[in-house]
């Protein structure tokens, strides 16, 4: 199996080819930059069929365009939930839909899709050969927002990792729609947020103002970016994870 990859340089987001040299591929997402993919693409006479999308996001499905100029058959796929929150210009490429479970067939590779809910309602995490393209669900080290649009709630992203994708076996690579990979063994052992989730480190307990609201602060942790996310709880007793840039402390 080839498996190349290319990141966004303004939003850090990854865009993946996947395929058999000489035989069929496929992308996950089209952030871009595609280019350099659809020059492995011809490096290596992958014959891209399908072009399967983790989510609506615009530096997930941005590129989308390019790819089909050159690979104008492909079938390109997405969870029902997402195609309608698809922006308009780039609405039209989507040829269908992809259900969570379903099993594509991509020559001699099998695509497993995952329903991965939290950062967004329709996320898919897809698992082929040992490799899982975990979306923006989770990151090496930190873990998906539950702010962006579309977005569900605390308690599916952290089932979505702990009870989905974590689940996985140890050596199973995490291939993340932001920055660099990881292992399923790696996040359970390093993770901060999975590390609290496990039982294995304490919450915190940090009075502090989220998004202009009181709120405790259970966890800041890292960001793919280099910058934080935030695990805080509301007066309600209800859970949110936000990004870092919105809190205050004390």
């Amino acid at each position: 199996m080839i498996l190349e990859r290319a990141m966004n340089d303004d939003f850090l987001s990854n865009t993946y080819l996947v395929g058999e040299a000489g035989g069929p591929g496929f992308f996950v997402d089209a952030g871009g930059p595609v280019a350099p993919l659809l020059a492995k693409a011809k490096e290596h006479a992958i014959d891209v069929t399908h072009v399967l999308l983790t989510h609506h996001h615009w530096d997930h499905v941005s590129q989308l365009a390019e790819i089909l100029e050159v690979f104008p058959g492909a079938a390109v796929l997405i969870h029902p939930l997402e195609r309608p929150l698809v922006a308009d210009e780039f609405a039209g490429h989507v040829t269908g839909t992809m259900e969570a479970g379903e099993e594509i067939a991509i020559g001699d590779l099998t695509v497993k899709t995952l329903h991965t809910p939290g950062h967004t309602l329709g996320m898919l995490s897809l698992l082929v050969d040992g490799n899982v393209f975990t979306g923006d669900t989770l990151f090496k080290n930190s873990v998906g927002g539950v702010r962006a649009p579309g977005h569900t709630t605390f308690a599916d992203i952290k089932h979505s990792i702990m009870d989905v994708l974590l689940t996985l076996p140890p050596e199973t690579v995490l291939r993340p729609g932001h920055t660099d990979p990881s292992t399923v063994a790696d996040e359970l052992e390093t993770n901060s947020f999975v590390r609290i989730w496990r039982g294995v480190d304490p919450e915190g307990d940090a009075q502090c103002t989220a998004l202009d609201e009181p709120a405790t602060l259970v966890h800041l942790g890292d960001d793919y970016d280099g910058g934080h996310k935030a695990w805080v709880r509301w007066p309600d007793g209800s859970d949110d994870i936000v990004p870092g840039s919105k809190i205050v402390q004390g």
